[in-house]
């Protein structure tokens, strides 16, 4: 996402982060800034004339600062405001505006079908024009979670599922549907590895301010790719970007310091019950190169052989093919690419007890920090306020879409949500999925 949050405007904000994504958080401000902020009268203006250019009418070019533009075209700001009506019904009314400082905000817009939860930015010289705009999320107007449910079952090819309350003992369901069902999950995956380094910082093995030395070794995109040989990262950097934003060369690096055998041997540990689904445990430069050398031919070999063979291959092709190899456009037409056999595998009932996991070793102490770490996205906009904490990871690609979180109440109660999608026949609707379940987030903080 880019600085202006442009190239996210009024569509699929608020979805996990995908493979490579950066995250330009929003203006930040801390309670008491919040609290006594107060909105510049141009910024009432303009959130005014964008309401109204969601509804259908105001011209683009007048609101948007000219770099915004340059990024989404006037023309492509009036399709994808047509897009939200068609999918939403019409734009009813301005819920809530919550000031973040004087000329940015955080806004609940009211459709018919749905709320959209967005931020609007101002500049504060010149014009004023709107210099950011980026929806969190659609929330759909359901009043139950069993209406949830429904919806997601309704889905095109296979949903999963779970609620369950965390306590002494297992997870207890509160909620299920095929929430033992395998899916693929995307970057969710990334927990497991936070979950080792957890394990070694309790251990005593390692530190958050321990650094890691890059050595020149190829990255998938994201923030080291480009950095030289010798520069020195610390765990807790690497750690957060990978879980906050997902960032693919964060994770490749992590697995590699930690060990793809040690990441390997907490699967189970976690709580993953088939844990020959994610072995041998891939990172995501591996995965690009099933997917996308030669037309996916490493990954059609690799869906039919052992462990043992996948083992050979990714000592052997896997590590020998340049990532020059790989396709940079393999994800462009928004097709499934081998889900159902090189990816990450893992049920909803998998992922609410690797969040457990994390819950029950990051109490106290140095591995407390993780908590940090997973709340600093919460991935459901603001669906996340009604919980004293909510941690998150989430992971999606063409035709996959996975969430999982963890809660906690207002009243010290802690929970966990977990469900996927997975389509291997056509695009699942992100933007769809991610409101569903920012809605189960809300009515289950009403529980």
């Amino acid at each position: 996402m880019v600085g202006l949050w442009a190239s996210m405007l009024l569509a699929g904000a608020g979805v996990p982060q995908q493979a490579g994504a950066s995250l330009q958080s929003p203006v930040q401000a801390g309670p008491e800034a919040v609290a006594s902020a107060k909105a510049d009268p141009a910024l009432d203006v303009r959130l005014a004339e964008v309401v109204a250019l969601l509804g259908g009418s105001g011209d683009p070019a007048a609101i948007f600062a000219p770099a915004f533009l340059a990024q989404v075209s006037a023309a492509q700001v009036t399709a994808l405001a047509a897009q939200l009506r068609t999918a939403n019904g019409p734009v009813t009314q301005v819920e809530t505006t919550t000031p973040r400082s004087p000329w940015a905000a955080s806004v609940r817009l009211g459709y018919r079908d749905a709320v959209a939860d967005l931020q609007i930015v101002v500049d504060p010289s010149g014009a004023h024009q709107v210099t950011g705009l980026r929806i969190i999320g659609m929330t759909p107007r359901v009043a139950t979670l069993g209406e949830i449910d429904a919806a997601l079952a309704a889905l095109p090819g296979t949903t999963g599922f779970t609620l369950v309350r965390l306590g002494e003992g297992p997870p207890v369901p509160v909620m299920a549907r095929n929430a033992d069902r395998v899916f693929a999950i995307g970057s969710e995956f990334k927990l497991v590895i936070l979950a080792e380094l957890v394990r070694s910082i309790v251990a005593g093995e390692r530190r958050w301010t321990d650094t890691v030395m890059l050595d020149g070794t190829p990255l998938p995109g994201g923030s080291y790719a480009q950095l030289p040989a010798g520069a020195a990262v610390p765990l807790r950097e690497l750690a957060e970007r990978m879980i906050a934003v997902s960032d693919n060369s964060a994770t490749d690096v992590l697995l590699r310091t930690l060990g793809r055998d040690r990441v390997e041997a907490m699967l189970p540990v976690v709580g993953i019950a088939k844990p020959a689904g994610m072995r041998p445990f891939l990172g995501t430069l591996d995965v690009f190169k099933l997917k996308g050398v030669e037309g996916g031919a490493i990954g059609r070999r690799w869906a039919v052989a052992d462990e043992a063979g996948r083992r050979r291959l990714l000592a052997g092709e896997v590590a020998r093919a340049p990532v020059s190899a790989i396709d940079g456009q393999m994800f462009a037409a928004g097709k499934p690419l081998q889900i159902e056999t090189a990816e990450w595998f893992a049920s909803p009932a998998d992922m609410v007890r690797v969040m457990d996991w994390l819950r029950r070793h990051t109490e106290s102490g140095p591995a407390a920090e993780a908590r940090a770490i997973l709340a600093k996205n919460p991935g459901v906009g603001a669906a996340a306020e009604g919980w004293r904490y909510l941690g998150y990871k989430g992971g999606s690609e063409p035709g996959v879409i996975a969430m999982t979180l963890l809660l906690q109440a207002r009243d010290g109660g802690w929970h966990a949500l977990s469900a996927s999608w997975n389509d291997p026949a056509a695009a699942v609707d992100d933007g769809r999925f991610v409101g569903l379940i920012g809605r189960a987030v809300e009515l289950a903080a009403k529980r």
